[in-house]
């Protein structure tokens, strides 16, 4: 093989072999940020301790705090069944029972959703498209 084209064959396989691993690095690194969201009453299908979103209506009369801590806990609703919700830190501003939310976060082995982070509504109109779909496939 004349040394040119030899070259030029390494040069495209090198390119070629790059794209490939880039490829992978993408995928992988997509793969594992992603967070699926499940209405409490699809929640058998996900993992335990696997971090997931849920999503409902913040059931009425259900939130427990926790004096001189930051320590909550709630129920969430898709009117259908519910699911318990333990939160260590701030809520927002616009949490409040028969409002919509989404929580990040893991259930772990009692069935308890421990949460590392609550998103609220944000204003009447709103409600997060994810909840707003499981609320309207649930009824």
């Amino acid at each position: 093989m004349h040394p040119l084209r030899k070259q030029r064959l390494y040069v495209v396989l090198s390119i070629l072999l790059g794209t490939v691993i880039a490829a992978l690095l993408v995928f992988k690194g997509l793969s594992e940020n992603i967070n699926l969201f499940y209405s409490p009453s699809d929640l058998h299908k996900a993992q335990i301790n696997a971090q997931i979103r849920v999503g409902g209506m913040v059931r009425k009369d259900s939130i427990i705090r926790v004096e001189n801590s930051l320590r909550v806990s709630f129920v969430i609703t898709d009117f259908e069944e519910d699911l318990v919700i333990n939160y260590d830190g701030i809520l927002p501003d616009l949490f409040s029972e028969e409002a919509g939310i989404v929580a990040k976060g893991k259930i772990n082995e009692e069935g308890i959703f421990v949460a590392n982070e609550v998103l609220a509504k944000h204003d009447e109109n709103y409600m997060p498209p994810e909840v707003a779909k499981a609320l309207k496939d649930k009824k």
